[in-house]
């Protein structure tokens, strides 16, 4: 039986692609945008401090994958999807000072938003949808009392949110 060089070597590169893939999943750092199970941000109160815990769970295996920086927020996405983020005051107020959130991914943030509002609301908690904490991003917020301190955001999949600077 006759197979080309170019079979076995096309075989080849495609066996190492899916060896090196699998790797880098064991090693929970999947290089592909899915899936995207959304994020768990925390804040930090300076961009020093925001360093510091970023290199600080750098020691205990928690490396950054990328940075993304817009309109004086600073963010350190890590390879787990746990977001370090330092944002300006002015952002911070209109959403309560929150000390963290949990993103969530929807096709309409700001759909999914106004209905976990209406949700919380239903259920005797308060609940507010922020839609201009950050005019760059398709992130809808919703500040609520049935948290302390953590506030809920939509946003589209990662594969449609603009790209990092």
């Amino acid at each position: 039986m006759y197979i080309p060089k170019w079979g076995i070597a096309l075989s080849a590169v495609i066996f190492l692609a899916v060896l090196t893939w699998a790797g880098l999943l064991v090693a929970g750092k999947n290089p592909l945008p899915f899936p995207d199970n959304g994020s768990r941000i925390f804040a930090a109160t300076s961009p020093e401090s925001k360093a510091a815990i970023v290199e600080l769970l750098g020691q205990h295996g928690v490396q950054q994958r990328f940075a993304v920086d817009t309109s004086g927020i600073q963010r350190s996405i890590m390879w787990d999807g746990t977001i370090i983020n330092f944002s300006p005051p002015e952002v911070s107020t209109k959403l309560g000072s929150p000390s963290a959130s949990i993103g969530l991914v929807s096709g309409d943030p700001v759909a999914s938003a106004h209905a976990a509002a209406a949700f919380l609301k239903a259920r005797g908690y308060s609940a507010k949808v922020v839609l201009d904490a950050e005019p760059e991003l398709p992130i809808a917020f919703v500040v609520t009392d049935a948290m302390v301190g953590t506030v809920l955001n939509f946003r589209k999949h990662v594969t449609e949110m603009p790209r990092p600077n």
